[in-house]
C-alpha cells in the first residue's frame, strides 16, 4: 500500500479496467455478495464493487506472472485474468496474464470462532476472537486459541469436524507436516493439548516477524526512503504497462 501511494499509474490502470469490466462480473465477486448480504446494497460504498479492479491493476501493472495467494483469493486472480484476456482479445497482447500459486497446506484458514467462514480482518473488527493478527502478543494468541471452536467429542478424533480440522490445518501449515503425521500426533489427545501446540507453533513463527517489525518501525524515515527507492525501481515497469494500455484504448 505504501508503494501504491508513490505509483499513480496504479489508479489510472484500475480506472481503465473498470471501464471495460461488465457490472455482472463485479456483482458476482464473493466479497461484494457477502457485504451486501450483511449490510444491504444501499449501505455499502462503491469501493467494495470496484476493489477487484484495483487488485487487478496491482498485479498486471508490473507484468506479474505468478501471484502467491490463499484459496479465498482465487476469484480475484480469475477476475484479473478475465479482464486481461478481455483487453488482449480486443486490443492485442498488451497485458501479461498471471497465474495463482496456491499451496495445498494453509490454502484456506477459517475463523477461530466460526470454522464455516474464512479468517477475515473485517470480521475480526467486530469479533476479536475470530482471527490471529501478525502483531498479537503471545498472551492474546493463547487466549484466542483457547476459545477456538472445536467438536462435541471429548477429544481429537478423525474424521475431525470443521473447528478441529481448522486448528490442525494451522498447525500442519506452520510445521510443514502432512495429514497422516498430524493425525498420529493428536489422535485421542484432549483439545487443550491441540490448542497449546497450535499456540506454540503460531507464537514461534510470529516472534521473529514481530521483532523485525519493531526494528523497522524504530526509524520511519529510513522505512519511507526504502519504499521510495522501491517505487523508483517499479515505476519504469508501471509506466511501460500503462502506456501500452493507454495507447491501445486511445488515451494516448
Amino acid at each position: 500500500m505504501f508503494i501504491q501511494s508513490h505509483v499513480p499509474e496504479h489508479s489510472e490502470l484500475a480506472w481503465i479496467f473498470e471501464c471495460f469490466t461488465p457490472i455482472g462480473w463485479l456483482e458476482r465477486m464473493t466479497q461484494f455478495k457477502d457485504r451486501t448480504a450483511r449490510q444491504g446494497r444501499e449501505r455499502i460504498g462503491a469501493g467494495v464493487l470496484t476493489y477487484p479492479s484495483l487488485m487487478a491493476a496491482d498485479i498486471m501493472l508490473y507484468d506479474t506472472n505468478y501471484v502467491p495467494v490463499g484459496e479465498d483469493q482465487r476469484q480475484h486472480i480469475e477476475y484479473t485474468r478475465d479482464i486481461g484476456q478481455r483487453m488482449n482479445q480486443r486490443f492485442g497482447d498488451i497485458l501479461v496474464l498471471p497465474e495463482a500459486l496456491i499451496q495445498k497446506a494453509g490454502a484456506e484458514i477459517k475463523g477461530l470462532d466460526d470454522p464455516e467462514k474464512k479468517m477475515s480482518k473485517s470480521l475480526a473488527a467486530d469479533a476479536p476472537g475470530h482471527a490471529i493478527f501478525m502483531l498479537d502478543s503471545p498472551e492474546v494468541i493463547r487466549k484466542k486459541l483457547a476459545r477456538a471452536q472445536t467438536d462435541a467429542e471429548p477429544a481429537v478424533h478423525f474424521p475431525a469436524g470443521p473447528g478441529v480440522r481448522n486448528l490442525l490445518e494451522i498447525y500442519r501449515t506452520i510445521k510443514e507436516q502432512d495429514w497422516p503425521t498430524v493425525e498420529r500426533e493428536f489422535a485421542g489427545k484432549p483439545y487443550s493439548v491441540l490448542k497449546n501446540a497450535v499456540a506454540d507453533a503460531v507464537i514461534e513463527v510470529l516472534t521473529p516477524i514481530q521483532q523485525r517489525y519493531r526494528e523497522i518501525r524504530t526509524d520511519d524515515a529510513a522505512l519511507m526512503e526504502q519504499l521510495r527507492r522501491a517505487a523508483d525501481r517499479l515505476r519504469p515497469i508501471a509506466n511501460r504497462t500503462l502506456l501500452r494500455v493507454q495507447e491501445a484504448v486511445g488515451l494516448r
